[in-house]
């Protein structure tokens, strides 16, 4: 993959060119994910909407630069305000919009709150610390204590060790009990599609009632039965088509006044 630089070190990243005359749908990964961990996602994305769909592995992942030490309480609010602000200015990118999976549905929040964009997708969003994410990250920790999941995370990860103790430990840590994105929401007044498994071992519908009663902008939700932490792999034909419908409000960042729910 290309590369650009950021002040942390250069970041891998694809891009897929669609009109130009249309915001660019830019992914934000999971925190076990990379750039290339979406898969065929992008691609069928981009040829879906017709779009230009871009993805960058963060700092630690992927074959991007090396992050510096632990992740800190803050890493996702972090994350929005710095490295994703510099990705999307080096590459030229404004109002874009985001599509977020789990850790990267929290950062595509916390920068939709602060900064402008044409929508959001959050697949698996957390704005707040559930006891069935952290028991499905410690079960997570067994499964990768028992070199399964290490291998795997080996296919797309030059340090697939540091990679998952640095996301775990951060999660089960006691000063993260309290993390939260729930003070931003009322900020985010673009459209927003929601996205959760019901199955999810990480999250539950709370997370989407939260975001539903806390944003401005109007909602839409997608709620899928028997499907869990990656709807754009499990469920992906629904997600497509439910982003499809979304795009006519997506034309370019704007504030809105009503919200439909």
């Amino acid at each position: 993959m290309p590369e650009v630089l950021l002040k942390g070190g250069p970041v891998e990243y694809l891009r897929i060119e669609g009109d130009p005359d249309l915001p660019v749908l830019v992914l934000l990964h999971e925190g076990l994910g990379c750039a290339a961990r979406w898969r065929r996602f992008p691609a069928q994305l981009a040829r879906t909407t017709g779009r230009t769909v871009v993805t960058f592995s963060r700092h630690g992942y992927g074959g991007s630069w090396p992050f510096d030490g632990p992740f800190p309480v803050s890493y996702l609010h972090d994350q929005a305000r710095g490295p994703l602000l510099e990705f999307l200015d080096a590459l030229g990118l404004t109002s874009p919009v985001l599509v977020g999976h789990s850790d990267g549905a929290s950062i595509a929040l916390v920068h939709a709150a602060e900064q402008p964009v044409s929508g959001l997708v959050l697949m698996a969003p957390h704005v707040i610390v559930e006891p069935r994410t952290l028991e499905g990250i410690r079960a997570t920790a067994e499964e990768f204590a028992t070199g399964g999941l290490a291998a795997r995370l080996a296919v797309f990860h030059d340090d697939p060790a540091t990679v998952f103790e640095r996301w775990s430990t951060v999660w089960l840590s006691e000063g993260f009990r309290d993390w939260s994105v729930t003070e931003l929401l009322p900020q985010v007044d673009c459209p927003v599609l929601l996205v959760q498994g019901e199955d999810d071992p990480y999250g539950t519908r709370h997370q989407l009632d939260t975001v539903v009663e806390g944003v401005s902008g109007p909602v839409r939700r997608l709620d899928l039965p028997d499907c869990g932490h990656e709807p754009h792999r499990e469920r992906a034909t629904e997600v497509l088509a439910a982003i499809v419908e979304m795009l006519p409000s997506w034309g370019s960042a704007q504030r809105h006044g009503g919200v439909d729910r």
